[in-house]
């Protein structure tokens, strides 16, 4: 099943519902002398208000987590904007720029422009994300020239991004990067999942972002194209 519009994900502005208050009604046709002031008393009446819907935009951020999987799912921070509730509800790169494990990727689509900002603004998307540590495989001066080079930059990021919300059970196969080449990802959850030929392996995988879906990798994939 594909999650074309998040969520799982969505924190799309929730709607302000009215309660409806019934009045007690005091006395009998009889009652005519009854004040003005008996009309405009408080209601006793004990039903329940509807759950609103900031109730169940709560309750779906209490549970961004519960279908994450991975060993290094236990370093993303537990509460604040870098965790899985926080990530929830910011679009993907903003998502990103709040969570510790990805400072160096956040980095790299800063150096390209307008990168973040297409990125925030899709309306589906799968990212693999690299690990800082997964960019620190890559010799420092190798780094440094790619982060120098926006067409190179540009094409490795792109690479890591597909242009649709991929679930665990559809993530093994082949798939169309927004670089235009493709990725392949085998495996899965019991097994774990590879990416291109077992060049990075998925250590954190299914976040949700309030537009995209989120794998994290440990290391950098290199396009084809």
């Amino acid at each position: 099943m594909k999650r074309s519009s998040l969520r799982r994900t969505g924190a799309a502005g929730a709607a302000l519902i009215a309660l409806t208050i019934g009045l007690a009604a005091c006395g009998d046709d009889s009652s005519s002398g009854s004040s003005a002031g008996d009309d405009t008393s408080p209601s006793t009446s004990s039903s329940a208000a509807a759950p609103t819907d900031d109730m169940t935009t709560e309750a779906a951020m209490d549970d961004a987590g519960a279908d994450v999987f991975g060993p290094a799912c236990d370093a993303v921070p537990k509460d604040g904007k870098g965790s899985f509730n926080g990530m929830v509800t910011d679009p993907v790169a903003t998502a990103a720029s709040n969570n510790p494990l990805l400072s160096t990727l956040v980095t790299a689509v800063g150096a390209v422009p307008g990168l973040a900002d297409t990125l925030n603004a899709a309306p589906a998307l799968t990212v693999f994300a690299p690990t800082n540590d997964g960019f620190g495989k890559i010799p420092a001066d190798d780094l440094k020239a790619v982060l120098a080079d926006q067409a190179t930059l540009s094409a490795i990021l792109s690479h890591h991004v597909v242009g649709e919300q991929l679930s665990p059970d559809q993530l093994a196969g082949e798939h169309e990067t927004l670089n235009g080449d493709s990725i392949t990802i085998e495996g899965d959850m019991d097994s774990g999942f590879t990416v291109d030929g077992a060049a990075a392996n998925v250590v954190c995988g299914n976040i949700p972002t309030e537009n995209a879906t989120v794998y994290v990798i440990d290391s950098v994939l290199m396009p084809t194209k």
